[in-house]
């Protein structure tokens, strides 16, 4: 038995050019119709499930104010663009948005808990509880009495963690932190509620720590000293390396290292 002859090299890469052209118009057929399939109607958004932290925005009020933005299918959506919709809403800090076959959203919401004002008096930002600077109508801040802090821009995170370290040294004395600011220097101030201004100096949180705590244990004493009580004082200065220069109504003193012992 004879054996089969080779075919020519021509026609066989006419064969396989045919087969590629045909492979390449299946897979484009088949992408055209996954496409119109996609755009079909059936898919089109029309429900929006919104869970989490809803105190300041309603899901009602979400779904009405964040669906006319939102373009595409089920399939077509960008959810990253979904995402930054959602959490360009006031009060949203974060949004996680996922679909749910055949033409629904689910989004899980986290809002921020204001903690503080940020910036000078006037300023409608606001911090979170992650240090986090933030917008919204101060109208709608849920708890009276924040504090206000202020700082270089990039350095609330900073700032709020200093104020969580340094408030409750005041507490056992009954006074409160008003305001705490830092100095594009480095330093820093604080402001109690009684109006008393304090220079607490730069250095290291743990440094200033410490020179707080050794201020407020001899306040109580200096003052009585001269018939006064610590809601007296007005200012205090406590960048002197041997001692503190401090202000009472009515009174002006320096204590120095051996008043604090």
């Amino acid at each position: 038995m004879s054996k089969p002859q080779a075919l020519p090299t021509d026609i066989r890469l006419m064969q396989l050019t045919a087969q590629a052209l045909w492979a390449v118009l299946a897979v484009l057929a088949l992408a055209g119709m996954a496409i119109l399939v996609s755009r079909h109607g059936v898919f089109a958004i029309r429900s929006i499930a919104v869970s989490g932290d809803v105190t300041h925005n309603n899901a009602l009020t979400l779904r009405a104010n964040v669906a006319p933005h939102l373009r595409g299918t089920f399939f077509t959506l960008d959810l990253g663009r979904a995402r930054a919709t959602f959490e360009a809403v006031p009060w949203v800090r974060q949004a996680v948005v996922r679909r749910e076959f055949p033409n629904r959203l689910r989004v899980q919401l986290q809002e921020h808990r204001a903690v503080a004002y940020w910036g000078p008096e006037g300023d409608s930002r606001l911090v979170n509880s992650f240090g986090e600077v933030f917008e919204a109508n101060v109208g709608e801040v849920e708890h009276d009495g924040l504090p206000r802090l202020q700082g270089p821009d990039g350095q609330s995170a900073q700032v709020w963690e200093a104020f969580q370290a340094l408030q409750p040294l005041f507490d056992p004395m009954d006074l409160a932190l008003e305001q705490l600011e830092l100095s594009g220097r480095g330093s820093w101030r604080a402001r109690l509620d009684t109006g008393a201004v304090i220079e607490l100096g730069a250095g290291s949180l743990p440094e200033v720590q410490a020179r707080t705590q050794a201020f407020l244990k001899t306040l109580t004493q200096v003052s009585a000293r001269y018939g006064r009580k610590p809601e007296a004082l007005e200012t205090a200065d406590l960048r002197h390396q041997d001692g503190y220069a401090l202000r009472m109504r009515g009174v002006t003193t320096l204590a120095q290292d051996g008043a604090k012992k």
